[in-house]
């Protein structure tokens, strides 16, 4: 029953991790490009398909700031998690 239960959280956690990915690659660039202009300046590219083309071009080559980028929702929710639980952990704010 244990590795049935096991197997069923690293199917989770492993359909949560690629559900995210997905939100990184392609919903976070649509948004970023969106509101960029107003947050961040005009973006020097030619339009939404060269912003997302050095995008994917940067996550080939291995660059870190793209792969924080793509990888920020999961991490925003992995450090959720983690507070979640220290708090927990802690017993809240009974101290």
């Amino acid at each position: 029953m244990a590795q049935g239960s096991f197997k069923h959280s690293v199917l989770r956690e492993t359909a949560l991790f690629v559900v995210l990915l997905f939100v990184g690659f392609v919903i976070a660039p649509i948004a970023i490009y969106w509101i960029g202009p107003e947050v961040l300046g005009e973006f020097g590219g030619a339009g939404y398909a060269d912003f997302f083309g050095t995008l994917s071009a940067r996550v080939r080559t291995g660059d870190i700031v793209a792969w924080f980028f793509i990888l920020s929702p999961y991490l925003a929710l992995q450090a959720l998690r983690l507070t979640w639980f220290a708090w927990r952990i802690t017993g809240g704010a009974t101290n």
